[in-house]
């Protein structure tokens, strides 16, 4: 059996072929100087691959070098690698000769089985829903016979409630790992690295909140399922300044660096539905994000090739500012929603998906800012954000810059999307039913804004074209792009 060659994202068992296999993995410095990624990102990933090295004990050679070309020089006889995540990574791996790349793991359905049920598409679009309910079938999940638990494949309509009138959810605080040497080795490694300017982060440090080993990912499962899962689902959508996981499952991380299948996660969602401790609502959206979404994204990364990150359908040429890039580290923000959400990057590094599509990304495509740009901003600022993750996701889901291969419509809105869910507008200086005057809501004139700058290459799309319509009975239209115009990508 050969040495398995285990990149920082491939860190869970299931990249093993036996307990006992020999190992490699190499700690590349050059991989964080490279750009500037989240201080906790950058100590996440080292603590992750140092635990597991430590687990692994006798088994593993682990090389720390600047790069992997370096550290590979070093390494004598055959490795065998499952396939990386990245164009990059993929592309390096397969001209060594004395590798063998292995088919991908830590997904539900295989490469091979996407492109088949692609191929099967022929003329028609590719849709998540279909590709969703085929693997809830294939893999027998909330399915009675052929059917789908509850007569319904999709809870979404019913997972959409605003928040209640209060400051917080209401659900128990997530379970939180606690820091040992490990984290101290990894925190001085950073700040050490920071002094000589080798590298520089983003983000504010620790403490450590995401799972960094097997049995933490595995606790943050259970925990989720028993305490936060019930809660889920008719909230997932909803923000609160005061609750910054809500009943999110804080998974993403853990399943990301490999710690957990999502197989083994939707099955243990599953068992909390048919025990009757989590209502089939809740578990359908949970299920539908792993082997759903998930899945999804990172097939039309490899699907849609490695050109698509450079679409730019809507002619997006503004450069993301830099108390964006910054995280709005001084506090110029006045945009409740908006300064909130950086607060959450900025502290965590991580905020859930309805804060990232609908306040950031929504923001972004508001503004025309490159969608390249706020690609690589997602990937660097985020805990859980890697090439394949964000791509697709970015481009197509939230810039809408692919031109509607992946959604139907551009994810804008205006403010009183973000007042109907969420807190933010209460106490904020700007009026999200004003789209123009000193406390005109940036997201409300910017969603007509959009519309108008972008009014020919969004012809013809019939599920937008009645707000394309109206745009033009707008009295105001003028003062309103004249007024967008002067404000530009200035801190709102």
């Amino acid at each position: 059996m050969s040495r398995r060659w285990l990149f920082g994202d491939q860190l869970g068992p299931h990249f093993l072929d036996a307990r006992d296999q020999e190992v490699l993995m190499i700690e590349s410095k050059r991989v964080f100087a490279r750009r500037r990624f989240h201080r906790q990102k950058a100590h996440l990933v080292l603590s992750a691959m140092r635990h597991r090295a430590a687990e692994l004990g006798d088994q593993v050679q682990y090389v720390k070098a600047n790069t992997y070309g370096e550290a590979r020089d070093k390494v004598r006889g055959e490795l065998s690698v499952c396939s990386p995540t990245s164009y990059a990574a993929e592309r390096f791996v397969r001209q060594l000769a004395d590798v063998e790349v292995l088919p991908a793991r830590g997904f539900a359905t295989s490469r091979e089985d996407f492109e088949e049920w692609a191929s099967r598409r022929g003329a028609k679009r590719l849709l998540m829903e279909d590709f969703y309910r085929e693997a809830r079938a294939r893999l027998d999940v909330l399915m009675e016979g052929s059917n789908p638990v509850g007569g319904r494949w999709n809870f979404d309509h019913d997972n959409r409630e605003a928040p209640p009138a209060q400051s917080t959810l209401g659900t128990p605080e997530p379970w939180w790992p606690q820091e040992d040497e490990i984290d101290e080795e990894v925190r001085a490694d950073l700040d050490r690295w920071e002094q000589a300017g080798d590298v520089s982060f983003v983000g504010q440090d620790g403490p450590r909140r995401f799972a960094a080993t097997r049995r933490e990912a595995l606790h943050v499962l259970r925990d989720f399922v028993a305490h936060r899962l019930p809660s889920f689902g008719p909230y997932e959508d909803a923000m609160l300044a005061g609750d910054d996981w809500m009943a999110h499952s804080l998974l993403s991380a853990p399943l990301n660096l490999g710690l957990l299948d999502p197989v083994e996660a939707v099955e243990r969602a599953e068992d909390a539905y048919r025990a009757g401790d989590a209502p089939l609502q809740s578990v359908e959206g949970f299920v539908r994000q792993l082997i759903g979404w998930r899945d999804y994204m990172w097939h039309l990364y490899w699907h849609f090739g490695p050109e698509y990150r450079h679409r730019n359908a809507l002619a997006a040429r503004r450069t993301v500012p830099e108390w964006f890039t910054d995280l709005d580290a001084d506090g110029t923000v006045d945009a409740r929603c908006l300064s909130e959400t950086l607060r959450g990057v900025r502290e965590h590094g991580w905020v859930h998906h309805i804060p990232r599509l609908m306040v950031l990304g929504n923001y972004a495509m508001q503004r025309g800012w490159r969608p390249d740009e706020v690609t690589d901003w997602f990937h660097r600022s985020f805990i859980d954000g890697y090439d394949w993750v964000m791509v697709a996701n970015v481009v197509g889901m939230s810039q809408y810059a692919d031109g509607g291969l992946l959604a139907t419509k551009p994810y804008a809105a205006g403010g009183a999307y973000i007042d109907k869910m969420s807190d933010y507008c209460g106490d904020c200086r700007y009026n999200p039913r004003k789209r123009v005057g000193d406390d005109a809501c940036p997201f409300t004139a910017g969603y007509w804004w959009f519309l108008d700058r972008n009014a020919e290459r969004l012809q013809g799309n019939q599920r937008i074209a009645r707000q394309l319509s109206s745009r033009t009975r707008l009295k105001d239209l003028d003062e309103l792009v004249q007024q967008e115009q002067t404000r530009g990508s200035s801190a709102p």
